[in-house]
């Protein structure tokens, strides 16, 4: 098998091991016209943050601050090692302002202890009662007291985990704090965002992310002396994780109790009050600052946390100044090159560089300075297959209708709904030779996976596949997509994975090396764990050979299926190993053991009866 070439999983897994060339890299610019200090700001229980602040020389102007908190480290440190570029790219640092990086609480050089996720306090008592507002407020309000020139205005923006802390930022907001951008915000780690789909564990990305990160830091430190990476011993990830047999094996044979995060696991595998009191996002009422969101379709790590921030500010924010940024980049793809492609799909523009010149530095730009003008829709949206901006006044598009897509006997789909009354397909699923999450073989998590040929998965016996005739007409979707199946399964647990999927026609021209006739596009995929159909924290058994509705919502979709392709829906059990595996038998996975890992026979209803269905929305022109 051909092994490809793999981009490392999170950029801020990689951001930590590339420092020291970063601190050789020309920074000459950076050092011509800006000054650069190091504080630690005490918060208002007394812990200290480090923050490097590179405060511009030129003194004829007052500058706003910029600031980036974050848990990845603020290096170099040294108050005469400065970092090579400003801001999240070269435009942002020649236009001027103050720049601020913080490593929070518990990270790097700062003191305190350090806690994933931090849960928002809901009242204060004391100043004892921190969480990252207080943290962001504290310090907005030494900044502004302390450092020089400044115009008395803040901006904060972050991509990630430092999205968490920008949106964070934005609940019980400093005064000075104008505009706040969270990108790809890490939001619910249960539901959708990084190391949980709909209650399944994304175990590539949750193992080796926190091989390095969750590593304990007994006091501050700076990254050479830092976790290194962890060193697999077989490199093929999918046999690595197969012959490990079980998560707890796992655990026990590399981490034992060393790194929380995978205690905590282990201690809470439904969606109780551990998991909820995370969500930042019912905090986010009474919201001051401008908000200006922003996410990739294509984002691995956290598509759902930029529509689930974006939604909760409206919901609860009926006056507040709240738009959306969708392209179809990967994670933090629209300021790490210049978006003209993604894997083997080509956008036929540079949708990063009209991002970064059109959104984000007239964002803050007009909000932090009072400079040009900011008249960005509500809604910014790229739609891949047409390769087109759209502007829409709200989101999902008030146009958008929702369409039952119907699946049928023979692999076909339909807008029709079938009229049988006998009808299902059959197969065994085996944990023991679970579905690959991706062709080829994989040394880590790829990025592309979320827009890759999905043909090597139609030719299992164990993922069934539908799809349409060639489609007469352009079809764009804009907004979640919903799968509503009829399942039975012989075992008492089960997972269900729905890919939805672009199929080219036969005559499309290669790509470069890549011949693009039939290829299936991922357009999008999501996991739900069986257990939890009807509440994810309450588990709950299959009846074994019961016919049984499991319904759930895709994260949303900006897509047009152009005239002569196809929809295609792929439907299998296992997501190998993106998501760990399910024995298909109804227990707490965490404790299962290798003998749990059963077959089980799946079938999947399509009668007049017994419909299944994936509702999609369907822009209308």
């Amino acid at each position: 098998m051909k092994l490809k070439a793999t981009f490392l999983f999170s950029f801020f897994v990689l951001y930590i091991h590339v420092i020291a060339q970063d601190i050789l890299t020309d920074s000459a610019y950076v050092r011509e016209h800006y000054t650069k200090v190091e504080q630690l700001i005490p918060m208002r229980d007394g812990v200290k943050l480090f923050t490097a602040i590179y405060i511009p020389k030129d003194t004829n102007n007052k500058y706003p601050f910029l600031i980036n908190r974050t848990p990845y480290t603020v290096s170099p440190y040294g108050a005469d090692q400065y970092k090579k570029t400003l801001g999240n790219f070269p435009a942002m640092m020649r236009k001027g302002y103050i720049f601020v990086y913080q490593d929070v609480r518990g990270k790097w050089m700062s003191e305190g202890t350090f806690e994933d996720v931090r849960p928002q306090q809901s009242k204060y008592t004391s100043r004892k009662d921190i969480d990252e507002s207080t943290d962001t407020y504290d310090t907005i309000d030494w900044l502004i007291k302390n450092i020089k020139n400044n115009n008395g205005k803040a901006g904060v923006y972050g991509i990630s985990y430092p999205g968490f802390y920008s949106t964070a930022s934005l609940v019980n907001a400093h005064p000075a704090l104008k505009a706040v951008s969270p990108q790809a915000p890490v939001t619910d780690w249960y539901i959708g965002d990084d190391f949980h789909h709909g209650g399944a564990l994304f175990l590539m990305d949750a193992f080796r992310f926190m091989s390095t990160f969750g590593v304990p830091r007994p006091h501050p430190i700076t990254p050479d002396k830092g976790p290194k990476g962890f060193e697999f011993p077989i490199k093929d990830q999918y046999r690595f994780y197969l012959n490990a047999g079980t998560v707890k094996n796992l655990k026990e044979t590399y981490f034992a109790d060393s790194i929380k995060f995978w205690n905590d696991l282990f201690a809470h595998p439904d969606y109780d009050q551990f998991w909820k009191s995370r969500l930042i996002t019912p905090h986010l009422t009474n919201v001051q600052p401008a908000v200006m969101v922003v996410g990739g379709f294509f984002d691995a790590e956290d598509a759902y946390g930029a529509f689930k921030t974006y939604q909760s500010i409206e919901q609860q924010n009926k006056k507040n100044n709240n738009i959306l940024v969708m392209g179809p980049w990967f994670h933090g793809g629209w300021v790490r090159g210049d978006g003209s492609s993604f894997g083997d799909i080509q956008f036929n523009q540079k949708t990063s560089i009209h991002y970064q010149e059109e959104l984000e530095l007239p964002f803050f730009e007009y909000y932090l300075k009072g400079q040009g003008n900011f008249n960005a829709a509500e809604a910014n949206i790229f739609l891949s297959g047409s390769n087109e901006w759209k502007k829409f006044s709200s989101w999902p598009p008030k146009e958008t209708q929702q369409r039952n897509l119907y699946l049928h006997p023979n692999g076909k789909l339909s807008f029709d709904k079938v009229q049988r009354t006998d009808s299902w397909d059959e197969y065994v699923s085996d944990p023991n030779n679970p579905v690959p999450f991706q062709a080829g073989v994989w040394d880590s998590r790829s990025r592309e996976y979320m827009v890759d040929d999905q043909r090597f998965a139609s030719t299992r016996p164990d993922v069934m596949t539908y799809q349409t005739d060639a489609l007469s007409e352009d079809m764009t979707l804009t907004g979640p997509v919903i799968a509503n199946l009829v399942v039975s399964t012989t075992g008492t647990d089960a997972d269900y994975v729905v890919k939805l999927i672009d199929v080219y026609p036969e005559n499309s021209p290669n790509n470069k090396n890549t011949m693009m006739a039939g290829y299936q596009m991922l357009v999008r995929g999501e996991i739900l764990r069986g257990k939890y159909r009807n509440d994810f924290s309450k588990p709950e058994a299959f009846v074994p050979n019961q016919i049984t509705k499991v319904n759930y919502t895709l994260p949303d979709v900006g897509h047009t299926f152009k005239k002569g392709h196809r929809i295609m829906i792929q439907i299998q059990n296992s997501w190998f190993p993106l998501a760990d595996r399910n024995p298909q038998k109804f227990m707490n996975i965490y404790e299962a053991e290798p003998q749990d890992f059963q077959k089980a026979t799946q079938r999947i209803f399509h009668d007049v009866h017994n419909s299944s269905y994936i509702t999609l929305p369907v822009l209308n022109n």
